[in-house]
């Protein structure tokens, strides 16, 4: 059978960070493919390579036998090649049909937009969803006005409508409801039956085995599997994905029994958002605890309400009162910290100094007028106790590094002295150097009578580091992970909805 697309023996560098060094991927007209990895295995950056978004370093992609490279997703485009990117790529202020055909509208003779012509093909499309949507959906509303999951049918229907060769559905049912994702399905099969071929790239094992003919497995940016659905396993999935289990001999493991006999420092009840539906957790005093689960499936959520950040429903009893925050600035007052996970928007003031970024939260208690002389000796010991690498204290933030930017955030909430700390993907983008002293660090803030709750995107960082984690899917704790069962394997096969008992 002649290939649409080959992607043979891809390699991608971003820096010294090898992102792919053997990545593969076959697909063939009428099949569906699903390429599958865990958190940072490559699946990314090989969708990327294959739409044209990013250029690759070394291997080679071959379009129906004949090598090619794709310098732009445009370019991509024109050889039949269309994606329905992870995240949306439409512009809110700009109606449905405009979306759609943004920059290809068809056009009347002399190069007048034809918007009749527009409208009917719109309406096409939007009939493919019929029954899917709220309300009735009309070519000219703006998408900004649409729900989360019907702006992502739109950006399906954008994709479609190039009529693609090769379509690439990047975690497309990610924010989709149940009757969504079956349509999309029935689509799915029409299309294949049309002799179009799919990448279907998802984290839910269920609709893999649904909707999949096909598998590829990367692992650490190398294809380590394919083969066909109906010959493998959730558990051979599972141990494709992670190899053989990390082995981990950290202390922290020998503190289990210990943590469990503490006092509860928080405990939540039925805990509810637009997202999550119905948490019940507890974290006791020096522990911790870690989020896990796949980007996208409440911990933020579950973070900021803790916080205070978000609406939320539920029941909360911090060191045995029950609390209820409905702004940041209380939980802050009661010994609550929040680290983002995006540092640069959320953390820091990129322009002011380091000294002024670390005192944040704390100048009120400096007096007024200001005790400067104090706020210098507090922050020099502060950024001494970090290891922090500046200038000085007065040099701008933006000057650090995305490790040391790290720390200034950390170091103004140690100031404050919290008695929970939540932590949102705190070591995404910090070298492995500053990982290590970054570990070190929260161990020794738990020894202190710290409670932490430490969500991370790393499974790896997850196992090594945390006395428990909560698996978190579809906006519920799918699994509790405790030694012995406090495995890659679990971790990850709970990360993808996978039965519990699977990797027993």
């Amino acid at each position: 059978m002649t290939l649409s697309l080959s992607a043979q023996n891809i390699v991608k560098r971003y820096g010294g960070v090898l992102a792919l060094s053997d990545g593969n991927l076959d697909i063939h007209p009428g099949e569906v493919v699903a390429l599958i990895g865990a958190n940072g295995s490559g699946k990314s950056t090989l969708s990327k390579v294959i739409n044209g978004v990013v250029v690759f370093d070394g291997g080679q992609l071959l379009l129906d036998g004949k090598p090619v490279t794709f310098p732009s997703p445009q370019s991509a485009r024109n050889l039949g090649i269309s994606t329905v990117f992870q995240e949306l790529s439409l512009v809110p202020q700009m109606t449905v049909a405009e979306n759609i055909w943004l920059t290809r509208e068809p056009l009347k003779p002399y190069g007048l937009v034809d918007k009749k012509e527009i409208k009917v093909r719109t309406k096409e499309l939007i009939a493919l969803f019929e029954g899917c949507y709220k309300l009735p959906i009309n070519p000219d509303y703006p998408v900004g006005s649409l729900p989360p999951d019907e702006m992502q049918l739109i950006e399906i229907l954008k994709a479609i409508s190039f009529n693609p060769r090769v379509l690439i559905l990047d975690e497309a049912t990610a924010s989709l409801d149940s009757r969504q994702v079956q349509r999309l399905f029935e689509l799915v099969s029409k299309w294949k039956k049309d002799g179009k071929a799919i990448v279907f790239v998802s984290h839910r094992m269920e609709e893999i085995f649904q909707i999949a003919d096909r598998y590829s497995v990367l692992r650490n940016g190398v294809t380590v599997g394919a083969g066909m659905m109906n010959e493998i396993t959730e558990h051979g999935l599972v141990n494709l994905m992670v190899g053989k289990d990390s082995v981990f001999s950290y202390a922290a493991k020998e503190r289990q029994s210990e943590i469990a006999e503490k006092p509860a420092r928080l405990v939540v009840e039925n805990l509810q958002t637009t997202v999550l539906k119905g948490i019940d957790m507890t974290v006791r005093e020096g522990e911790l605890l870690g989020i896990g689960g796949l980007k996208g499936h409440g911990q933020r959520d579950l973070l900021l309400s803790i916080f205070g950040d978000i609406p939320h429903s539920g029941k909360f009893l911090f060191e045995g009162k029950q609390i209820n925050y409905s702004h940041p600035r209380h939980a802050i007052k009661n010994g609550i910290a929040l680290v983002p996970g995006d540092r640069s928007r959320e953390g820091l003031l990129p322009i002011r100094s380091i000294l002024e970024n670390l005192m944040l939260p704390s100048w009120a208690s400096y007096g007024f007028p200001l005790k400067m002389r104090k706020a210098n000796l507090d922050g020099e010991a502060i950024s001494n106790s970090l290891n922090l690498k500046m200038s000085g204290l007065d040099a701008q933030v933006n000057s650090l590094s995305g490790g040391n930017a790290q720390k200034v955030i950390i170091g103004k909430w140690l100031l404050k002295k919290p008695r929970l700390l939540l932590l949102d993907d705190p070591t995404k983008g910090v070298d492995v150097g500053t990982k290590a002293e970054f570990y070190k660090l929260l161990r020794q803030i738990c020894e202190n009578g710290t409670s932490i709750i430490f969500y991370s995107s790393d499974d790896e960082e997850l196992i090594g580091l945390c006395d428990r984690i909560l698996v978190m899917y579809e906006g519920q704790i799918r699994r509790e992970l405790v030694a012995p069962n406090l495995t890659k394997a679990n971790l990850v096969a709970a990360s993808m909805g996978a039965s519990d008992g699977s990797m027993k």
